[in-house]
């Protein structure tokens, strides 16, 4: 019975230190996402900092990414950016490779 016990205790240490992951790479792909649209739209670095916060929370609105794409996109159309949702979609994507990245290096 102990062993059942010790394997179920692993089992849901591991499943929460996964979710932990998953939010921290969400988090900070969204961070590098905002930081890549704040270039575009040209934004001081004040507005950088407080535009990455705000696609952060995007991400709360909803499950999955639609919410954070709609976001950016929309922001990126109204300043006049020449930006599709397939690159912003394609942009993500590298962006959660590199959050991923920066997480296993521990930057």
């Amino acid at each position: 019975m102990t062993d059942f016990n010790d394997r179920r205790r692993g089992e849901e240490s591991k499943y929460a230190m996964d979710e932990e992951t998953a939010f921290k790479v969400a988090a900070r792909r969204n961070r590098l996402l905002g930081e890549w649209a704040a270039g575009l739209m040209n934004l001081t670095d004040e507005e950088t900092d407080s535009y990455k916060k705000a696609v952060v929370q995007a991400d709360f609105e909803e499950a999955g990414d639609e919410d954070v794409i709609r976001k950016v996109l929309g922001d990126l159309t109204a300043a006049s950016c020449d930006v599709d949702e397939a690159a912003v979609r394609a942009k993500l994507a590298e962006c959660e490779i590199e959050a991923r990245r920066q997480l296993i290096e521990g930057a």
